[in-house]
């Protein structure tokens, strides 16, 4: 069993089942021996570029990721100050804030972004 996060990419991807999330991605995500867990900051990072017309994105987000079967990754006090720690490989605080999510509660990011194994956490290829 492995503890997946969603980077939030890798979250709008599977959504509109979208070709470019890479194959094993796909089906660790569709596996119901994992759990997949997207992280509130997600919601923030999507909610932000919807109001900004830079992304088209379903409005109901909470209710389509219960449906899928994915938890809800709160974020912490204890999530924030490790956020805050963290080198600077990285500038964006949304990603900043997922690593140490992913760090502090064991999880594997599946993500893209080339920066954020630079930090040591475990990552699966989007």
């Amino acid at each position: 069993m492995s503890r997946l996060l969603l980077d939030t990419h890798s979250l709008l991807w599977w959504l509109s089942d979208v070709p470019k999330l890479a194959k094993d991605a796909r089906a660790a995500i569709a596996n119901p021996g994992n759990d997949v867990f997207v992280s509130a900051v997600s919601g923030w990072e999507i909610s932000e570029k919807r109001a900004k017309g830079r992304i088209t994105a379903p409005e109901n987000l909470a209710a389509l990721i219960e449906e899928e079967g994915f938890t809800h990754l709160p974020l912490s006090f204890h999530h924030a100050e490790q956020a805050g720690c963290l080198p600077p490989h990285h500038r964006d605080p949304i990603d900043r804030m997922l690593v140490a999510q992913a760090r502090v509660e064991k999880l594997i990011i599946v993500t893209r972004d080339a920066s954020i194994p630079l930090y040591g956490v475990r990552t699966m290829a989007a």
